[in-house]
């Protein structure tokens, strides 16, 4: 890992706030992420599972974590295996933990080998009455691919067919979106390389300059910075290509007198951040291309405002889209006439503003959370409205990180500039 070592402290409260749930007499598997084929000979570079990161803070792969909080035997109330490594496997691969290492990082005394596991799960399995099976249920997941987590449920059901099995999910799914302090730090260390990746870029584009030049500078800046890499695939989307909402490409010239939309963010120690912006390539902002700027900005204020405790997720929604609505009718794009008339069901805003306000954030990028809880104090969402205009080769779209607090919100991302006067003073200086 390229991050420095995150305070053990971190994942052993969250595993007791995780076996505080837990039925009685019940024992919770979690597995890492499978290692993932990309070629004949390679695979893709390992990414943990979240849940698994969360709880024991391992970033390994072929590792698993028994929490059995009423075991019998106190030695294996939590354990953690992991791969055993060789001589042969320092050479090739690299580093892999010590149990002494794993001990420091977690905050689990009870760290054995992987060939221990299957003896040491028997030994204690049928002690318990319910095993708890970790398993995505993050709503913007579509299974496709029969993960680790899948396969070692259908072993344990036909091994142990009378045990009850429960879902670790939605324990999780309350748990990981109410932030920690050392979690907040964390995600605020990825908004803080963001924002000098985000200076970088400023500094750095002109006329001429290739889409994937920009995105070079990025990735530069972050891994300079110990970040492991991009949060997500970036998004440099120069002229109409910022209309394509999730456009990846990234490999066109950028042309003077467009703008070019960049959304991108670091990752660091597994913990994200997401941002957006919108600048002007050749340093300055056309009169129309300031005035949608400026009615993004103002919609993202006025929506920032709106991300406090408490909030309802659909009726913020709703509320923001009020606001896009007024800001349209400004720019010309609707007719306040027309707006009166339309199918409450089908806002007539969505033609340019067709994706939500906001997602939560944290180990994933679309944090997993409920789309039916308020919001709470700890909550980390983004803020990232946008009117794309196809007609008029314009997107714009702009997003910070909005910390909810008791009381209010702090925006992680305040120091990043986002006026458009601030824009062309650091692109023109």
């Amino acid at each position: 890992m390229k991050y420095i070592p995150v305070n053990e402290r971190l994942f052993t409260i969250n595993r007791k706030s995780f076996v505080s749930r837990l039925k009685p007499n019940a024992i919770a598997i979690f597995h890492s992420t499978d290692e993932y084929p990309r070629s004949g000979d390679q695979s893709f570079l390992f990414k943990q599972n979240p849940d698994f990161f969360y709880l024991s803070g391992i970033d390994q792969e072929q590792s698993i974590l028994v929490l059995f909080p009423d075991c019998p035997n106190p030695l294996y109330k939590e354990v953690l295996f992991l791969r055993q490594t060789s001589e042969h496997i320092a050479i090739w691969e690299g580093h892999k933990y010590t149990k002494e290492e794993a001990r420091a990082t977690s905050g689990i005394q009870t760290v054995l080998w992987l060939q221990d596991y299957d003896s040491v799960l028997h030994s204690i399995i049928n002690y318990a009455e319910s095993i708890y099976i970790n398993t995505n249920e993050n709503d913007r997941y579509v299974h496709t691919v029969p993960y680790r987590d899948l396969r070692m449920y259908e072993a344990l059901r036909l091994k142990y067919p009378l045990h009850r099995y429960e879902r670790s999910a939605p324990i999780l799914r309350d748990l990981r979106v109410v932030k920690s302090d050392i979690e907040i730090e964390l995600t605020a260390k990825a908004c803080g390389i963001t924002r000098d990746a985000f200076i970088r870029v400023l500094k750095f584009t002109k006329p001429g300059v290739t889409e994937y030049e920009i995105e070079a500078e990025i990735i530069h800046e972050f891994v300079r910075q110990r970040a492991t890499g991009h949060a997500y695939n970036p998004i440099i989307a120069s002229g109409n290509n910022a209309n394509v909402l999730h456009y990846v490409e990234n490999n066109q010239p950028c042309k003077d007198g467009d703008v070019i939309l960049l959304d991108f963010g670091a990752e660091y120690a597994n913990y994200n951040a997401d941002m957006t912006r919108s600048i002007p390539i050749n340093g300055r902002f056309s009169k129309r291309q300031r005035d949608v700027y400026n009615a993004v900005l103002r919609v993202m204020k006025a929506a920032t405002a709106m991300l406090v405790e408490g909030t309802i997720w659909n009726e913020y929604h709703d509320e923001v889209g009020k606001v896009m609505e007024s800001e349209l009718i400004g720019l010309g794009l609707l007719d306040k006439h027309d707006v009166a008339k339309q199918d409450p069901k089908a806002p007539l805003y969505k033609k340019y503003f067709m994706h939500g306000t906001s997602h939560h954030l944290g180990l994933d990028v679309h944090d997993y959370a409920s789309r039916y809880k308020p919001f709470e104090v700890g909550n980390i969402l983004t803020c990232e409205p946008g009117i794309y205009i196809p007609a008029e080769g314009l997107g714009v779209r702009l997003e910070n990180n909005i910390l909810i607090t008791k009381g209010g919100n702090i925006d992680l991302m305040a120091d990043i500039p986002v006026e458009a006067e601030h824009i062309e003073e650091i692109m023109n200086s």
